[in-house]
């Protein structure tokens, strides 16, 4: 293929990357969904999201790593969109999140970013041969969940 050729698909660069993210959000949120819907409680149901999200971060390199590593601003003319999809991706995290019971005044914000920021970054950390995504998920909530759980509850 001659490099211009490309360009016969896409009217620019950032149409390109648009394209890209767009497929990659598409196939980490199927994982993501079908994954959530086999929890039965709050809890497993995040726990659930978050192995589907790390599995897709760690297999699905080539899409899911122009997600995380591209960031909204950089997407020139695309930049709006992009933003408006990762929110949208989020908003799944968003609501798992919401439907926990926490401790009154646990800051749901900051928790979606903790723990979204530490999956989005096993691309730096992960080595494969070590804990799988299902385990690393799971001792990832289960922190967040002993932590949040001995916290003070007021009335």
């Amino acid at each position: 293929m001659l490099s211009g050729s490309i360009y016969y698909h896409f009217s620019s660069k950032e149409e390109m990357l648009l394209a890209v993210y767009e497929e990659g959000l598409r196939h980490i949120a199927e994982r993501v969904d079908a994954a959530v819907a086999t929890g039965d409680t709050a809890w497993a149901r995040l726990e659930a999201g978050c192995t589907a999200h790390l599995e897709a971060l760690l297999e699905l390199s080539d899409y899911t790593q122009v997600m995380i590593r591209v960031l909204p601003p950089e997407g020139g003319k695309v930049a709006e969109r992009l933003l408006e999809l990762r929110d949208q991706y989020e908003a799944r995290f968003r609501e798992l999140i919401n439907a926990l019971a926490l401790p009154e005044g646990a800051d749901r914000r900051y928790l979606r970013l903790l723990l979204i920021g530490g999956l989005n970054w096993s691309h730096v950390w992960y080595h494969a041969g070590g804990d799988s995504p299902a385990v690393i998920a799971h001792r990832m909530i289960d922190l967040l969940r002993q932590r949040l759980d001995s916290a003070p509850h007021e009335p």
